[in-house]
């Protein structure tokens, strides 16, 4: 019973210390410095199972290739109206700061609630294949348990249903 109560407490303290350190600023990660688009391309998808790109295929012999392959977004009207749409969608939703936007670049940055994880997404139009290319991909741990691709797909959806 005291060997109970003793894993009990100290999985208690587990818990705080790490929701304290997360608000803290201790997961935040650093911010990449080298986003945007580089010879017709965003950043590859990392190398663990933590992001989706849209560019995926560019990389053939790449580890992650295929955690990482996610669609591209269709163009709604031209890549400006597009992109002011997606601008609207990620301003509503919880944890999101627009870094850069432009008619044909958004950056986004989503910050967990509790142990403020950040995420980097960026929205891309790609002249070449007329569509949005997209990068999702977390700072920090080797896994974002999924939590890129879906929020890349629930963008999808309310950019298809606006």
């Amino acid at each position: 019973m005291i060997f109970i109560k003793w894993l009990l407490i100290s999985f208690t303290l587990v818990v705080i210390a790490t929701i304290i350190a997360g608000q803290l600023g201790m997961f935040k990660g650093k911010p990449p410095t080298d986003l945007g688009v580089q010879d017709g391309k965003l950043k590859p998808p990392s190398l663990t199972p933590n992001s989706v790109s849209s560019q995926a295929a560019l990389y053939p012999d790449h580890p992650q290739l295929d955690y990482a392959k996610i669609e591209p977004f269709p163009l709604m009207g031209d890549a400006s109206t597009t992109l002011a749409r997606l601008r609207n969608i990620v301003e509503s939703m919880p944890g999101a700061e627009i870094i850069t936007s432009n008619e044909h670049y958004l950056y986004v940055q989503f910050t967990t609630r509790i142990l403020k994880f950040v995420d980097d997404a960026e929205f891309w139009f790609d002249p070449a294949a007329k569509v949005i290319q997209v990068r999702s991909a977390s700072r920090i741990g080797r896994s974002d348990l999924g939590v890129n691709r879906k929020r890349i797909e629930t963008i999808r959806a309310q950019l298809g249903a606006s």
